[in-house]
């Protein structure tokens, strides 16, 4: 007979290679994983985007108008919940046909009813899991972007949206900014920071040399993860496979790992700053965040008075979209959509 604590160590022993092959389902990770089929997927796709791009023109026609030559906005609709203000931004579409296209990668683990009305319809690409502070935010917009590219070769501008996103503007003031001289000629709108406090927490989430050589902190960038890119920055964030390496590696700490606000002004900081205006066109509010999540805004404060604060900016544009506003706000927003809204 094995005497009590022998028998303990021995029963100890014996049970660390079950701990390490159950610990994924017990312990499950905070972080949804990339499959390697996953990533498969999305390098053919990236390589379908950019081989139709080649010629400079596109070399794909589009689905919904293949006769209109005006360049376009495809609008990228990243979710993981129902559109709530599907009903807005209809009517924020309506009769622009032939200036547009809308793609929306929606969490195929999510229930998610698909909004009528016809400008939504049939615009659902395929779509992986995706989780906040993860790489599978990064993976889903450039999976949005490389459809957008690949569907239409008059895809000129890329605007990433959200569930939680309006617009602030009628489409022909937004359209007409994007495409006049208001702003600075067939740039992308994203914003690049490089002085925050918390850039070292975040640059060494992954460990303190792990981003070396590709990315030295002094060209690390942080920014909203919603953009305006041109066609040209799109094909620019299909195409790299440097970075990416970088970015979707796991984080050692995860409260500092929020790869998806630092890829993009990384690459596009890295690649052509000169290109980026450095700020972006979606307002949000960071003053009163929760958890990580900035203000989001409820029906007792809609009104025309905030709608006319969030196009506000501290320069000489005025902001186009804004976040984040819960579902039941759609009522309110209604109201006063066309009277308010897309009364520029």
């Amino acid at each position: 007979m094995f005497n009590t604590p022998v028998a303990i160590s021995f029963t100890l022993l014996l049970s660390f290679p079950l701990i390490f092959l159950f610990a994924p389902q017990i312990f499950p990770s905070k972080h949804v994983d990339i499959s390697i089929p996953d990533e498969l997927d999305d390098l053919a796709l990236f390589r379908r985007a950019t081989l139709a791009s080649i010629d400079g023109v596109g070399g794909a026609i589009s689905r919904l108008d293949t006769t209109n030559p005006r360049m376009k906005i495809a609008f990228l609709f990243l979710t993981n919940t129902d559109l709530h203000f599907a009903p807005l931004w209809d009517r924020f579409f309506a009769g622009h046909d032939g200036r547009f296209n809308i793609y929306i990668h929606a969490d195929p683990s999510a229930r998610i009813s698909r909004p009528g009305g016809r400008v939504f319809k049939g615009r659902f690409i395929a779509a992986k899991r995706t989780q906040r502070a993860s790489p599978t935010l990064i993976s889903a917009a450039r999976r949005l972007m490389a459809t957008a590219l690949l569907d239409d070769p008059l895809n000129s501008y890329f605007a990433l949206v959200s569930q939680h996103c309006i617009p602030l503007h009628s489409f022909d003031f937004i359209y007409n900014s994007l495409f006049t001289s208001q702003f600075p000629e067939y740039q992308s709108f994203i914003q690049i920071l490089s002085n925050e406090s918390y850039m070292w927490d975040r640059y060494v989430a992954r460990g303190e040399r792990t981003m070396l050589p590709e990315v030295p902190f002094d060209r690390f960038r942080f920014g909203s993860q919603f953009f305006v890119l041109t066609r040209r920055h799109a094909l620019v964030v299909i195409r790299d496979r440097r970075l990416w390496r970088k970015f979707k590696m796991p984080c050692l700490n995860n409260d500092s790992c929020y790869p998806e606000e630092h890829y993009f002004p990384t690459l596009l900081s890295m690649e052509d700053p000169k290109g980026c205006t450095h700020y972006t066109l979606t307002r949000v509010n960071w003053t009163e965040s929760v958890d990580g999540h900035p203000r989001t805004y409820l029906p007792s404060e809609i009104s025309p008075e905030l709608i006319y604060k969030l196009r506000k900016s501290n320069s000489t544009y005025s902001h186009m979209f804004a976040r984040k506003f819960s579902p039941d706000c759609l009522k309110p927003l209604m109201k006063i959509a066309d009277n308010v809204i897309f009364r520029d």
